[in-house]
């Protein structure tokens, strides 16, 4: 449904060029001489580049439906990820280019969150956080407890996350999946 310039609102999705953008913020423009424009930052939804364009009052403009869906990782195999669709339990594949760095976090049977646009997805969306127990570091030292400092550590999920210098092997971690960074350790 195409909709007006006018329309515009924070968060809404608009399909420029086929390609799906969210509207990050605009602003009406109207200068002394001339017809009234509007100037829009939008962010692509499947790469999150961000970008200015300008649109002429009485343009009509494509809004775009996205669909968000739980979704549950089961396996990888051959450069494709494949996960369950938890409503109807379809099976969905996608490739390591368009899953990026969340392929860092990516646990067995994990529930994620991902954006779709005519059946295609433009995003998947990992937890904020997760549970992850150490599978490699260097032992701490003595009295290394007192001082902050870091050391790396290997992930179960074969990342290297930088902990504290008191985590141990087995040890259990939360780690912020936007940042990749330790949170806390959880005692279990």
């Amino acid at each position: 449904m195409a909709i007006s310039i006018n329309e515009f609102k924070n968060g809404l999705t608009v399909l420029v060029d086929n390609i799906v953008y969210a509207v990050l913020e605009f602003h009406h423009v109207k200068p002394g001489k001339g017809a009234a424009f509007v100037r829009v930052k939008l962010r692509n939804v499947k790469n999150g580049n961000v970008q200015e364009m300008t649109f002429r009052g009485d343009e009509k403009i494509e809004e775009a439906y996205i669909e968000e869906r739980k979704l549950q990782y089961q396996y990888a195999s051959g450069g494709m990820f494949y996960l369950m669709d938890q409503d109807n339990y379809e099976e969905i594949s996608i490739n390591e280019k368009d899953m990026g760095d969340k392929v860092k976090f990516l646990l067995d049977n994990i529930e994620v969150t991902a954006c779709f646009f005519k059946n295609e997805v433009l995003t998947v969306n990992l937890p904020n956080f997760i549970e992850v127990r150490i599978k490699h570091t260097e032992p701490g030292i003595k009295g290394d407890t007192a001082k902050s400092g870091t050391k790396p550590a290997e992930i179960e999920t074969g990342t290297m996350v930088q902990v504290p210098l008191f985590i141990e092997i087995g040890d259990t971690i939360k780690v912020d999946t936007r940042s990749g960074g330790y949170v806390e350790r959880i005692n279990k």
